[in-house]
């Protein structure tokens, strides 16, 4: 906002009058107005703790190698990117994380987002499923369908995915702990539909260590549960060669509150180690490391956004030629998908979420991803409404076909300070990777609390700086409005949860008792010994039993995990 021009007193009373205006505005309007905005303050980086400086030139690089430190893209060690003609050659896959009510509702979401132009599909599944319980669970009440799908049986899966193209498009599913159990449901259902296996490709999360570190959705034990992780991964070796049988997810790491630095290191090491647990299972890195692929947060922080990719790239692409000595150039590949921060929206000015998802969004493909979600500004009030789902998809569209950053293979490398930010996320990674060794693994570290410490820590720092008002939230501690709630909200109602468990008294008065039975008992007794537990879970499965039946089973063989307390 503009200062009006100074005027001198005058002899003419409608000047006198008109400077008097002015002193008036500037009393009663532009001061109160500058006494909200917030101060600017030095920034300083998440990465090194060092101030960041206002201008960047060649002496913060140093000695800096082109060739060694970036090479071109699609070249080793692939900071730059990991194809050499990056988007020019293909876009991103656009995906929106979709899942609501009934299979039947999230079926209807599904094929209207591909109507729109989504080229890949994202399934979220509501908490019941995520924690291995089936609708008609007691501890599922009042949960049903409320924050995914609810998905008890390979019948839910068949109706969920009805109609789709399961060879021609990709599927993500975001779930852990019984991610081994949905990916079996997954894969008959495709068999069913006449998909086959060797052609199917998509996504499966399954990573279960992020969720002793962050996001707290686990069933079993760390050992049996890397046992189910690893068991996928050999099995989808042989069987589903295009389909990656883990994400490892540094996103909900960050939504914890962790800095940008410690989603990087935690992400990339919790690979590691599951590289290190697939290798004990007896298989060549090189047979199942091109099919690992990882999931990262896009934040606020545009460029700090963008070096943490490009490092991730680089240091992946140095642990896996370097540590595990793989040969072969995919093995040295961090593929990735990439999602806005849901941590950033807010419920004051819903709309605002809006230009942060497009500078999130802006910062990912900046960044190189392969893959790409846009959060709805609805988000922070509940599930994405259609209408919203669909201008978080056109954020993606117009990014990608209007904005002209697709011209370009990584546009921000060589800026100095780019390079010298991607730099230091490299430096902190590595520092966090030798503090995690020195542990024992991460499976050693996450019992001894460490990396939810680390992470503990950083939230309280970056809440305590957003009440100081340090760290500016729109709409949140600065530039404040009346509360209101303008926006249309999507709501579940308990008819979801009374529809799914009658269809699930259905299907057990349907099925084959017996076979269900053979078949449970034949996954308990494989769950005691060391043998890969996909061919039992799949002819479970294929019983219909359902997926509180089968994690039943093994929580009766693994146990189940409580988190102790951490000092």
């Amino acid at each position: 906002m503009a200062r009006l021009p100074h005027r001198e007193a005058s002899a003419d009373p409608r000047e006198t009058r008109l400077s008097e205006a002015e002193r008036r505005w500037e009393e009663n309007v532009l001061k109160p107005w500058l006494a909200k905005v917030p101060e600017r303050k030095e920034c300083f980086s998440t990465v090194s703790g060092l101030p960041i400086k206002g201008l960047y030139t060649p002496a913060d690089l140093g000695e800096f190698d082109y060739a060694r430190e970036l090479g071109d893209p699609g070249d080793y060690p692939f900071t730059r990117g990991i194809h050499r003609t990056m988007y020019r050659g293909k876009l991103w896959t656009m995906r929106q994380f979709s899942g609501y009510g009934t299979p039947e509702d999230a079926n209807r979401r599904l094929h209207y987002l591909l109507a729109q132009g989504q080229t890949g599909l994202s399934i979220a599944f509501d908490l019941p499923t995520l924690m291995g319980y089936d609708a008609d669970h007691p501890l599922a009440e009042g949960e049903v369908g409320k924050c995914g799908v609810a998905v008890s049986s390979l019948e839910d899966m068949e109706t969920l995915l009805a109609g789709i193209p399961l060879e021609s498009v990709t599927t993500s599913m975001t779930i852990n702990s019984p991610a081994a159990m949905l990916w079996a449901m997954y894969l008959v259902a495709a068999e069913k539909s006449g998909a086959d296996w060797k052609k199917i490709s998509g996504t499966l999360q399954n990573d279960i260590l992020k969720e002793y570190i962050a996001q707290k959705e686990y069933i079993f034990p760390p050992q049996p549960s890397m046992r189910l992780v690893v068991d996928s991964i050999v099995f989808s070796v042989g069987e589903t060669p295009r389909f990656n049988p883990i994400s490892i997810s540094g996103y909900h790491i960050r939504e914890a509150g962790s800095t940008a630095a410690q989603e990087l290191a935690f992400t990339l090491r919790d690979g590691i180690e599951y590289v290190e647990g697939v290798e004990r299972a007896g298989l060549p890195v090189d047979e199942f490391a091109p099919r690992l692929s990882f999931f990262f947060n896009a934040h606020n922080d545009l460029f700090e956004e963008v070096a943490k990719y490009r490092a991730a790239r680089k240091v992946w692409a140095c642990v896996m030629r370097e540590r595990f000595h793989a040969q072969n150039p995919r093995s040295w590949l961090c593929r990735f998908h990439a999602q806005t921060a849901g941590c950033s929206l807010t419920a004051q000015q819903p709309m605002n979420n809006v230009i942060r998802t497009t500078i999130q969004a802006l910062a990912a493909v900046l960044g190189g991803t392969q893959s790409l979600h846009t959060n709805s500004l609805d988000e922070a009030w509940a599930l994405p409404t259609e209408s919203a789902a669909r201008l978080a998809l056109r954020t993606q569209q117009v990014i990608a076909y209007e904005s002209g950053v697709t011209n370009f293979a990584d546009p921000l490398g060589g800026s100095y300070f780019v390079e010298r930010l991607t730099r230091d996320m490299e430096r902190a990674c590595w520092n966090y990777f030798e503090k995690i060794d020195a542990l024992g693994g991460m499976v050693a570290a996450i019992e001894k609390g460490y990396p939810q410490r680390e992470i503990h820590e950083a939230a309280y720092a970056y809440q305590q700086a957003i009440e100081r008002k340090e760290k500016t939230i729109v709409g949140v501690n600065a530039f404040t409005q009346p509360e209101n709630q303008p926006i249309e909200i999507l709501t579940i109602d308990e008819n979801v949860a009374r529809r799914q468990k009658e269809k699930l008294a259905a299907l057990r008065l349907r099925r084959e008792a017996a076979r269900v039975q053979r078949a449970l008992e034949a996954l308990g007794s494989a769950a005691a010994t060391d043998r890969n537990l996909m061919p039992y879970l799949i002819e479970c499965v294929r019983a219909y039993a359902t997926l509180g039946e089968m994690c039943d089973v093994l929580r009766r063989v693994f146990g189940t995990y409580q988190e102790p307390a951490f000092r």
